[in-house]
């Protein structure tokens, strides 16, 4: 990794120093030791490895691939109602399809916004770990803490911040049991912190499917994100459009082609592209 690259990344971490409020709470957040980030962020750089510069690079969304985000219109709507639901402290849940950048739009939004926190879901969290990542999204050491410590500390950290919010990102891959701690954290943060279940539409049939067979915790949830479900759909020719041409592609065939075999997904949008590009590049 060389030095301009270096310094995109201390730049980067010194704005979310500002963000979380102190080096020591977004050490906790990288999971990289205090002593690390200060020499980072001090110019120190012999001692640290390739490996730990790559480690961070990824945790705070910067890469190497020189891909330029496009402000969609779906994340135009998504931002606006993620600021929304800061500003007024609202829940909702948040549904649209694989690969309309639901996830991009998260991450954009939070680097930028303080005291808010992401939490990509995985099928794999049990209780426990649900509250150890969040815990470690708000810069806390979790260490020696039971269960019902750690959210009783989640909770009141989030109690003490002004106006924070919680993405939940795929949060369809949640237990029944590790879901139902949104029941929980709704019942203690209700008018102070907003909270964001984001997903595919699967959250919505399992929602759903969960109320006809009446099982437990469901009505609560249901009853929480205000009985609805916030569909923005998936993209379209225009969004495409202007993601080639941020993105190195002008020719409007290959353009309309990208969109034809696109079906919708942005990961499908980007593959095309950098296809597109690489078989140019040879041709040259």
């Amino acid at each position: 990794m060389n030095k301009e690259e270096k310094k995109q990344i201390v730049i980067k971490l010194g704005e979310l120093v500002k963000l979380k409020g102190s080096q020591n709470k977004l050490a906790n957040t990288l999971k990289i030791s205090s002593a690390t980030l200060s020499q980072m962020l001090n110019g120190n750089w012999s001692l640290i490895k390739d490996e730990m510069w790559r480690d961070v690079a990824a945790q705070i969304g910067i890469k190497r691939n020189n891909w330029n985000i496009v402000e969609t219109a779906n994340f135009k709507k998504l931002h606006t109602l993620f600021q929304d639901a800061v500003e007024d402290s609202q829940v909702f849940a948040v549904i649209n399809s694989a690969g309309s950048g639901k996830s991009e739009t998260a991450k954009a939004f939070v680097e930028n916004t303080p005291n808010t926190y992401l939490l990509q879901c995985n099928e794999y969290w049990n209780r426990k770990y649900f509250l150890a990542e969040l815990l470690t999204a708000l810069g806390k050491d979790y260490s020696g803490l039971t269960t019902a410590e750690m959210m009783i500390e989640a909770v009141r950290i989030l109690q003490k911040k002004y106006k924070p919010g919680l993405i939940l990102d795929e949060a369809d891959k949640l237990s029944d049991q590790v879901l139902y701690f949104f029941i929980a954290l709704y019942n203690q943060l209700e008018d102070h912190c907003a909270i964001i279940l984001m997903a595919t539409d699967h959250l919505e049939k399992r929602i759903k499917r969960g109320l006809k067979l009446n099982k437990k915790g469901y009505k609560e949830i249901f009853s929480r994100i205000g009985r609805r479900f916030v569909d923005f759909g998936g993209i379209n020719a225009t969004d495409v459009a202007s993601i080639c041409l941020a993105n190195g592609i002008e020719n409007k065939n290959h353009i309309k082609d990208i969109w034809r075999d696109s079906e919708g997904d942005l990961r499908r949008v980007k593959r095309k592209i950098y296809a597109i590009k690489k078989i140019n590049k040879d041709t040259e």
